[in-house]
């Protein structure tokens, strides 16, 4: 799914409509001030394709946090079906994380019909710290959904 582009939205506050999925995974570095500490970010966006899963552990190591992306575009529902394999994937490899799970596409959707109850259950029951409707293309809830998260681990490492 587009972290990439989520990634790429909250950091440089850009959107680039020629998507090119990530093979293996892509890399990127942040810095960010939070309540007057510099704070370094460092973001992994691995492959979703079955062909790339053998590498996820590799970038897994260290992991203090996750987000899971799956897409509302009509034509690629099926993509929240993977997101409880890709949380039992992270769990296997590093324990319990706070986990934020993004619904991305929202601009693809008409909102009022949405019926996101199996995505509110799935966080309740995975026990998420959140779910956030999110779009790259328009920016809508990205900074949000990436804030829950920073503030989370900022919060539990910060007099570490």
């Amino acid at each position: 799914m587009p972290l990439t582009s989520l990634i790429k939205k909250y950091t440089k506050g850009s959107f680039e409509k020629d998507y090119i999925k990530t093979l293996g995974a892509q890399f990127s570095k942040y810095d960010e001030e939070i309540e007057g500490d510099n704070v370094k970010l460092f973001f992994w966006d691995i492959a979703g394709q079955a062909e790339f899963m053998f590498m996820r552990p590799t970038f897994y190591k260290g992991s203090k946090a996750a987000i899971i992306v799956f897409s509302h575009a009509p034509d690629e529902e099926i993509s929240f079906d993977h997101v409880k394999d890709w949380h039992d994937d992270i769990k296997k490899h590093c324990g319990e994380l706070p986990i934020v799970l993004f619904g991305n596409k929202i601009d693809l959707v008409n909102e009022k019909d949405l019926d996101d109850r199996k995505c509110v259950n799935l966080v309740k029951k995975r026990k998420f710290l959140g779910y956030y409707k999110t779009s790259a293309k328009t920016g809508k809830n990205v900074y949000e959904a990436f804030q829950a998260i920073i503030k989370e681990l900022y919060n539990r490492y910060k007099d570490a």
